[in-house]
């Protein structure tokens, strides 16, 4: 399955290289919205929330009023994640508050499992290098996400996991890690960070993995067209 991705940045439609320079910038959510209506679902990521400067909430309700979709960016409450639901999200996409600084944050998640359930639940398991990385990708940690794997099994129902050193640069992403990712675990995988051909993408659904677009799409790289066809 491929999963387009809206990326909200002080009110407007982003795209950034590795989490920081900004690429593409766009206005015209209600446009992208109608572009995206063909796939049953959709990721929206609050960029603000996710490293603590704002949030874009009105713009992610405002897409959650018609559009099924996971949403996640500063996702630090059970609360918050609670009212997310409630808007409509199909599915919460916890980062930074499900890690602490030697491993997982069992308090918190065992919260948010009996909030909203399991199914509810996915965990942004996002690497550099094969570690950690947390705060909207500003801060690297000493944890290997292929030794988390099992224990994150209890906790929630899928993994987004984004290679951060080939965030938007189109060059492609790392097949064998998302193979090895796919190996160490039953959760559902959802893999970005890269990914720059239909080819690729079809390779990583052909060992299980679903894959979010954003760059590819934005700049045309890959269609809606060739993806639905």
């Amino acid at each position: 399955m491929i999963v387009p991705c809206i990326d909200l940045m002080d009110g407007k439609v982003v795209q950034l290289k590795h989490g920081r320079e900004l690429m593409v910038e766009r206005d015209d959510l209600d446009a992208i919205i109608e572009w995206f209506a063909p796939f049953p679902l959709i990721h929206i990521i609050d960029l603000n929330a996710a490293i603590g400067n704002g949030s874009n909430q009105d713009k992610v309700e405002y897409i959650l009023k018609g559009r099924p979709a996971r949403v996640g960016g500063g996702v630090r409450t059970v609360e918050r994640a609670a009212q997310l639901i409630e808007r409509g999200a199909a599915q919460v996409i916890v980062g930074s508050s499900a890690f602490t600084a030697t491993g997982l944050n069992h308090d918190f998640l065992s919260e948010l499992v009996k909030s909203i359930g399991q199914a509810k639940i996915c965990v942004a398991l996002d690497t550099l290098d094969g570690k950690v990385v947390v705060k909207g990708w500003r801060e690297s940690t000493d944890l290997s996400a292929l030794i988390l794997l099992p224990e994150l099994e209890q906790f929630c129902h899928t993994l987004l996991c984004t290679t951060v050193e080939n965030e938007g640069a189109m060059q492609g992403t790392n097949l064998e890690w998302f193979a090895e990712l796919r190996a160490g675990t039953d959760l559902k995988i959802i893999a970005a960070g890269g990914v720059s051909t239909l080819t690729e993408a079809r390779k990583l659904e052909g060992i299980g993995v679903d894959v979010v677009l954003g760059m590819a799409l934005y700049t045309g790289a890959i269609s809606v067209e060739e993806i639905l066809n």
